[in-house]
């Protein structure tokens, strides 16, 4: 969609090559944050836009690293993309992004054409369980602090009736949270949107009565296929939280009910 949000503020432009290395130009908004934290799967689809461009024609990533290692801020970003490998089937790409000389973000990546891929299919994961949308919990939610968080507003999302009670003091005790979610401005889901969308729903520990910051550390995406057009439904859930450290899960599935992306992050709970 041409002008959307998300497309404008994960744009990049060419910034010379040296060595090898393809160099771009970006811009981290404060449109897609947590107080004053850009999202983690925000960060990823800058990263891997550059990478798309520098691996052309293989656009669609697969599967997509991303190692956190330190915040940046709002203003303009470096991202510097090296590629590794280029094959008939899958091409390999780092990716550094790079602000005030410090680096924020170390990226590994493989990217091929989604819309070729074929052969034996098995899915045994289900779709998430939910309620018609009308049935769900519409609004803006308060996160634990009443921190702002405004990327909650760059999206519709439609919360499981069951999986809400932490935002009313009420946490359910199962680390879970599945939703409808599609992007406010009406933009359509495709596969680098998919990286961002794993990351988009609130913490599944907060069900778990936990509060404060809960940043990424390292998070993995697997790209499966093309979404097709229409609602998302999105779940993740937490199964181990242990000296403050956690993993979180996460699925999308399209309105086809395919299994379009999965994710797997390390998060820590924090006070900031």
């Amino acid at each position: 969609m041409p002008g959307s949000e998300f497309d404008d503020d994960t744009a990049v432009r060419p910034a010379g090559e040296s060595g090898g290395r393809r160099r771009y130009a970006a811009t981290v908004t404060g449109r897609w944050s947590i107080a004053d934290f850009p999202n983690g799967g925000y960060l990823l689809a800058i990263g891997a836009r550059a990478m798309a461009e520098t691996l052309a024609p293989h656009r669609d990533p697969f599967s997509v690293t991303g190692h956190f290692l330190s915040p940046p801020v709002e203003g303009p970003i470096a991202v510097e993309v090296e590629p590794v490998r280029r094959g008939q089937t899958l091409s390999t790409a780092t990716a550094s992004l790079r602000q005030d000389d410090q680096e924020r973000l170390r990226m590994l990546a493989s990217y091929g054409d989604l819309s070729v891929v074929g052969g034996p299919e098995t899915v045994t994961a289900p779709p998430p369980d939910l309620p018609a949308p009308v049935d769900c919990f519409r609004g803006r939610v308060r996160f634990p602090g009443g921190v702002p968080v405004s990327i909650a507003e760059r999206f519709e999302t439609l919360i499981h009736p069951d999986d809400i009670g932490w935002a009313h003091g009420r946490p359910s005790g199962q680390a879970q949270v599945r939703a409808w979610v599609r992007f406010a401005d009406g933009r359509e889901p495709d596969p680098l949107a998919l990286l961002l969308v794993v990351d988009a729903l609130p913490p599944a520990v907060f069900n778990l009565g936990v509060s404060g910051w809960v940043p990424t550390l390292e998070m993995t995406v697997h790209v499966r296929a093309v979404p097709t057009p229409g609602w998302l439904r999105v779940t993740a859930h937490t199964r181990n939280l242990a000296g403050g450290y956690l993993e979180e899960d996460a699925e999308v599935w399209d309105s086809a009910d395919r299994l379009v992306a999965q994710s797997r992050q390390l998060a820590r709970r924090t006070d900031r």
